[in-house]
């Protein structure tokens, strides 16, 4: 019994330790989305050049920020979603760029992304919501980052061309859930002193 006070204590503690890096985590990861999304509507808009290196950053941002993420939370394996959504992250960013002359493959790409990436994020949020709290967010924008997946495969079928603000409005999304959480944990931590 005493064992396991002890070890939720320590858990607790570390929890708390780590709850600044998260949310300040969390705050970078929505101004870099906010930030995408800015330049998508404008220079991507405005270029294909543009918009086609802004497609093939956006998944490599995000195997960079989760392996950031997971190296300052104790190490990749330690954090086994993280490991994956690292590698799946940037074989979707390399497979961006070796079909950026077809815009339909580009889209499904970045569906079957959407999909494995929203699982592994939705699957981060459940192991870290013992020790965090305020990840039923995280869990949400995993949900909706698979079902949105699933769109952008029927949208890469179809007819029309797509262009990289196609994806915008996922990156919108993507922000607002990393600034939904960071302000909760903001919250969070100000109950906890």
């Amino acid at each position: 019994m005493a064992s396991q006070v002890l070890g939720s204590a320590s858990l607790n503690a570390a929890a708390q330790g780590g709850l600044p890096g998260l949310r300040d985590y969390y705050y970078l990861r929505a101004g870099v989305s906010a930030a995408w999304v800015a330049m998508a509507f404008t220079a991507g808009k405005a270029s294909l050049a543009a918009g086609g290196v802004l497609l093939v950053a956006y998944p490599a941002w995000d195997a960079f920020a989760n392996l950031f993420d997971a190296h300052r939370s104790g190490g990749l394996a330690r954090n086994p979603t993280q490991f994956f959504n690292v590698g799946v992250s940037g074989a979707t960013a390399l497979a961006v760029a070796a079909t950026l002359g077809n815009m339909n493959t580009v889209l499904a790409a970045f569906g079957i992304w959407a999909i494995l990436a929203g699982l592994l994020q939705l699957a981060t949020g459940v192991r870290r919501w013992k020790a965090y709290g305020a990840q039923w967010v995280m869990i949400l924008s995993g949900t909706q980052s698979a079902l949105a997946g699933g769109l952008f495969i029927k949208r890469s079928l179809e007819a029309v061309l797509p262009s990289v603000t196609d994806v915008a409005p996922y990156a919108a999304v993507g922000a607002f859930y990393f600034l939904v959480s960071a302000l909760l944990l903001t919250f969070r931590r100000r109950t906890l002193a």
